[in-house]
C-alpha cells in the first residue's frame, strides 16, 4: 500500500474529523443481524489526492461462513444468487473474513492519521449492524470501524440527486450500474464508494469555486 505524504495525510485526517471513510457493502441471509447469516462482506478504502478529491482503492473482500445455527432465508438468496454450500466460494469463517478486511483499513487509518474508521453504506444501519453483530460474536478486539456512527449515501444522494435506491442514485451521478452484477458485495461496495465520492468531490469542487469568487471580489 503507497506511503502518503504527511501534509496529504493530515487533510484526510481533518476533512473527516480523524475518521477514514471505508465504503462497505455485505450480503447476508436476512434482515436480522443477530439471527441471520453473513455470507459476503466487501470494503473499499478511500484515499485522498493532493488536491483534496476523494479516490477509492481496490476492493478487499470475503465470502463467509455461516456462523453456527445462523438462520438464512432462501428469498434473500434468491436476490443475491448465493449459493452457501458451494464449495467454490472460498469461504471464511467469520473471525478470519473480518480480519482479512479489518488489517488493511488498520494500515490505511495509520498511514491517513486517523483515529477510526467510518463505515459508508448505502442504508449504512443495515451495514453497520451486521458487522458489529459479527464483532460481537467472534468476540474481535480489533475491530476499527466506530461503533455507531457512519456515512449514509442513500441520504446524501436523496439530498444531491432526488434518489435514494442505489442504482437510479449512482446513475444519477452518472456512473454506469449493471443490474445483473447488483446484490454481489464488491459491485455494490465498488459503486457505492464512487457515489459517495462524486458527491463529496462536488462539494470540494464548490468549495473552491467559491473561494475563487471570494479572491475575485476582493481584488
Amino acid at each position: 500500500m503507497e506511503n502518503l505524504s504527511n501534509s496529504l495525510a493530515d487533510r484526510m485526517a481533518e476533512r473527516f474529523r480523524g475518521f477514514l471513510p471505508v465504503v462497505v457493502d455485505v450480503e447476508t441471509g436476512g434482515f436480522d443481524a443477530d439471527r441471520d447469516a453473513l455470507l459476503e462482506i466487501a470494503a473499499v478504502i478511500l484515499h485522498m489526492t493532493p488536491e483534496g478529491y476523494l479516490q477509492p482503492r481496490p476492493a478487499v473482500s470475503a465470502h463467509v461462513h455461516p456462523f453456527p445455527g445462523a438462520n438464512i432465508d432462501p428469498r434473500a438468496l434468491e436476490i443475491t444468487g448465493i449459493d452457501p454450500d458451494n464449495p467454490l466460494r472460498g469461504a471464511l469463517d467469520e473471525r478470519v473474513a473480518l480480519e482479512h478486511v479489518f488489517k488493511p483499513i488498520r494500515e490505511a487509518m495509520r498511514e491517513a492519521d486517523c483515529q477510526r474508521a467510518i463505515l459508508v453504506g448505502h442504508n449504512a444501519a443495515f451495514d453497520l449492524g451486521f458487522l458489529n453483530a459479527a464483532v460481537r460474536r467472534t468476540a474481535h478486539k480489533r475491530n476499527p470501524f466506530h461503533p455507531f456512527s457512519c456515512f449514509d449515501t442513500a441520504t446524501l444522494s436523496g439530498l444531491a440527486f432526488g434518489q435514494t435506491v442505489l442504482s437510479k442514485a449512482v446513475q444519477a451521478a452518472g456512473i454506469p450500474f449493471d443490474t445483473r452484477e447488483a446484490h454481489s458485495a464488491i459491485y455494490d461496495t465498488e459503486r457505492t464508494a464512487e457515489l459517495f465520492c462524486t458527491i463529496v468531490n462536488r462539494w470540494r469542487r464548490l468549495e473552491l469555486f467559491e473561494r475563487e469568487q471570494l479572491d475575485l471580489e476582493s481584488l
